[in-house]
């Protein structure tokens, strides 16, 4: 028999000779987490468990990896932007010769995706 009572620490519900804590989720608001979200929590859970575990019980985690999510997507447009204009890619580029531009914006990517892992994903 469930019934359900109120003490000052909060609500509890009793099964048999058991008050068990009447625990809820709060509920979260809907943020997007992408490959660098996916990378952190993957990294929290491989190196730092505490931290991950403080961030899961304490109902952070989410919020943490979409901070996470968007702080590398914007670093990653603002380096890409920046290393395309210092190294002269440009639409002429694109438009004279397409595989040299896409040579040049496949290598920006791999090194700006190498930088925003070390700055922000992997620390």
């Amino acid at each position: 028999m469930k019934s359900i009572f109120e003490q000052s620490s909060g609500t509890y519900i009793k099964q048999g000779d058991y008050c068990l804590p009447n625990l809820y989720l709060l509920p979260e608001e809907e943020r997007p987490i992408g490959i660098y979200g996916q990378r952190r929590l993957r990294y929290l859970k491989q190196y730092h468990k505490v931290l991950y575990y403080n961030l899961l019980t304490s109902g952070k985690l989410h919020f943490h990896l979409a901070d996470v999510e968007e702080e590398a997507q914007s670093l990653f447009s603002r380096l890409v932007k920046e290393y395309a204009e210092k190294e002269g890619v440009t639409e002429q580029l694109k438009a004279g010769d397409q595989m040299a531009w896409v040579r040049k914006m496949n290598n920006i990517r791999e090194r700006v995706t190498e930088t925003v892992n070390a700055e922000v994903v992997f620390v």
